[in-house]
């Protein structure tokens, strides 16, 4: 004779009475047991946050690792504090002799059982979605996969699961010359949801170990992870499909819907995917490159399979579609060499020491670390200015990424104080005002008069 299941002994006790003292006294303890439990997750929710929020701040080292260990106390904190209640209660009930057999505290094995599974569910999820950092959609269902997960374990323990298959499985509707069941509609759900979370933990282990290898540039690790990834996802597709009894050459007449919508409604779209893998295959564009396109000017920070994300020095961030990228002119500012002209311009006085001026220009900037020794700076003359002596003097930079503001800023303030101290003087606009009187000596002419007995008045400054 099989062994009762749990929810047999439960429905026992139901018949039996819940009257007596033992079912009563279990009943308690379970309820003790929820509440604690409930209140130390809420204690332990606000110390984790403050924690984690202080080590933050603080930007100390391991927060990845403090980060996963808190989290994953959080989840355990209820089911655990719960689970260690309900143990202690149940001894305290046996030593005072309210129950004096183990089979006497049926109640308490259902609560405990599935507390532990809880317990062990919520951890294991948790753990598949920190090694999935990139399947950002498993943050927002991690709560909803663990419970359902945890009510299937919980109906087998309870010994309901193949009454609810039983049920599942008679509700069938037609589909073509087959019928499907819910439970068939159930099973593939389930076999495509493990074998894409199969899928992405594989690409996530073959990202980390392309994206360490220095023998391959940027844009072909990211072109072998994406690919690997689409070939990786759609084999799970197709494994979870054939696996669930689904015929597959249904999928010909989807790939064919496919191809008319790409080439009717979504050749846009279609198009930005084409050229996400042009800029990667080419390396006209990599991560970290400074370009100009259109009126936007910045670093890229991403190359995705639609846009492209660039990075102003302001941090701002623009979405360029791909498609952008490859049909109009794109000026990179760093795809052969990372070196880049800067240009300060300003000028003198006729009467200063010009020589002396362009001697001071190029010391002020051989002296920022940022301005490269070679090609070394060099300061001209450009013009004659309607005002003084129009100077310009150039430097390069490596690090483009961090702007120029900062270098120009930095030599224009020290060429400013030591041409003070050479005495060269920067000239400001001068405008010379002439005031025309009358013949008489009188009054200025005013708008109108005629300027036949006007005569030269006086000059000045």
């Amino acid at each position: 004779m099989a062994d009762p299941t749990l929810l047999q002994e439960v429905i026992e006790i139901a018949q039996e009475g819940l009257a007596r003292p033992r079912s009563l006294w279990q009943l308690l303890v379970i309820a003790v047991g929820l509440v604690v439990g409930a209140l130390v997750a809420r204690h332990v929710r606000k110390r984790v946050d403050a924690q984690v929020a202080a080590e933050r701040l603080g930007g100390r080292f391991g927060i990845d690792l403090l980060r996963f260990s808190v989290a994953g106390m959080r989840r355990l904190a209820f089911p655990v504090t719960a689970f260690l209640t309900m143990v202690v209660g149940g001894l305290l009930l046996r030593a005072s002799g309210m129950v004096l057999r183990v089979g006497d505290v049926q109640l308490l094995r259902v609560a405990l059982t599935l507390l532990a599974a809880l317990a062990v569910i919520r951890l294991l999820v948790y753990v598949v979605r920190r090694s999935l950092p990139s399947a950002t959609w498993l943050v927002s269902f991690e709560r909803w996969i663990a419970l359902l997960v945890w009510m299937v374990v919980a109906l087998y323990l309870t010994g309901l699961l193949g009454d609810v298959i039983t049920a599942l499985d008679s509700v069938r509707f037609p589909v073509g010359r087959s019928q499907i069941s819910l439970w068939d509609l159930l099973i593939g759900a389930v076999s495509v949801i493990f074998t894409v979370v199969a899928a992405l933990w594989v690409g996530s282990s073959v990202e980390s170990r392309l994206m360490r290898a220095e023998s391959l540039t940027t844009n072909s690790r990211v072109v072998l992870v994406r690919v690997v990834k689409a070939v990786l996802l759609f084999v799970a597709v197709l494994v979870a499909l054939s696996t669930v009894g689904i015929d597959l050459t249904v999928l010909s007449v989807f790939g064919g819907a496919l191809g008319v919508g790409l080439g009717l409604g979504l050749q846009r779209i279609a198009s930005n995917y084409v050229a996400g893998f042009i800029i990667l295959l080419d390396r006209s564009l990599s991560i970290g490159d400074m370009i100009t396109v259109d009126k936007y000017y910045g670093r890229v920070a991403q190359i995705n399979t639609r846009y492209t994300l660039i990075k102003a020095l302001d941090g701002t961030e623009t979405i360029v579609p791909n498609e952008m990228l490859v049909s109009t002119p794109v000026v990179n500012h760093s795809l052969t060499s990372r070196e880049v002209r800067v240009v300060v311009k300003l000028a003198i006085s006729y009467a200063s020491d010009l020589d002396r001026a362009l001697q001071i220009l190029n010391d002020c900037a051989r002296e920022q670390p940022r301005v490269l020794a070679a090609p070394e700076p060099g300061a001209f003359m450009t013009g004659f200015g309607a005002d003084g002596v129009e100077l310009e003097l150039g430097f390069w930079i490596r690090d483009p990424e961090e702007g120029t503001l900062a270098v120009r800023s930095g030599i224009s303030r020290s060429a400013l104080k030591r041409f003070a101290a050479a005495g060269i003087e920067i000239p400001f606009p001068r405008r010379d005002v002439r005031v025309i009187a009358d013949e008489g000596g009188g009054a200025p002419l005013r708008r109108g008069d005629p300027p036949g007995g006007a005569r030269p008045g006086v000059e000045g400054s």
